[in-house]
């Protein structure tokens, strides 16, 4: 696919994805969802990546969805433009490698989702967030409502989304919305750095965890502590990542995954 909006960079086996769209401070529209449906698919196709970081370029990260497309949207439509931007960003969270969010600047509506669909949240200093849907007489589209809550809890949740107030980067970081805050000049540094560090580990028990935290909160307690000792059992087999991890360490060498 020919990418007007996104940019792709590889550094050391990390995919760093750009949205450029500073015109639009890189609202989110339907060609935006294609071509991060199209980037997930390409990037998934390199078994050499190890990481993925998205950020945007200017002064936001994303500022929201483009209101000049959906204005003119009918009932259908509009849910139709929901559910596009909700499987774009659940495709994020199914990928097998981290996804991480790099918040340069405004992170609003749409791109508080995008960030929130992302496995963990660095921000800079100057990173503004909110979903500010309800001025205009909306409510989040790409599962704003949902993903929220579970990030922040449902008090903090309901407060951000029904009175639109927009939040700097140490109150998200306050409320677990981020993880990690640096100034605007050591974002991409330290985000790469992270991302080195997680791809430095075993790369089926990086994949595991994603995968057994994320569908263990659909589950019970008791299910998914079931998952987590049949996946950790998976890790155990001669030849496995988990006796090559665990020879390494008994003689004081570093793993060779």
């Amino acid at each position: 696919m020919e990418y007007n909006i996104l940019k792709k960079e590889i550094i050391d086996n990390i995919a760093v994805i750009g949205i450029s769209r500073p015109e639009a401070m890189n609202a989110l529209n339907t060609r935006f969802f294609h071509e991060m449906d199209s980037m997930v698919k390409e990037v998934l196709g390199d078994a050499s990546i190890k990481a993925m970081i998205i950020t945007g370029e200017g002064k936001a990260f994303v500022a929201g969805a483009d209101i000049a497309e959906m204005v003119d949207k009918d009932s259908q439509e509009g849910s139709g433009f929901s559910r596009l931007g909700q499987n774009t960003f659940r495709s994020l969270g199914e990928m097998p490698i981290p996804v991480i969010a790099a918040i340069n600047g405004f992170a609003l509506g749409g791109g508080l989702e995008l960030a929130m669909g992302c496995d963990f949240r660095i921000a800079s200093t100057k990173a503004k967030f909110g979903q500010p849907e309800v001025n205009l007489g909306l409510i989040p589209g790409y599962a704003g409502t949902q993903r929220l809550s579970r990030l922040v809890g449902m008090g903090n949740a309901l407060y951000l989304l029904m009175t639109a107030d927009m939040i700097g980067a140490e109150e998200a970081l306050r409320m677990g919305l981020v993880q990690k805050v640096f100034e605007p000049e050591d974002l991409m540094r330290e985000t790469l750095r992270t991302a080195r560090n997680i791809a430095s580990k075993g790369p089926q028990a990086i994949k595991k965890i994603k995968a057994v935290v994320r569908l263990g909160l659909a589950m019970s307690q008791i299910e998914g502590e079931e998952m987590e000792a049949r996946e950790f059992g998976t890790l155990f087999g001669v030849g496995s990542e988990g006796k090559k991890g665990m020879t390494a360490f008994l003689e004081k060498r570093k793993p060779e995954w």
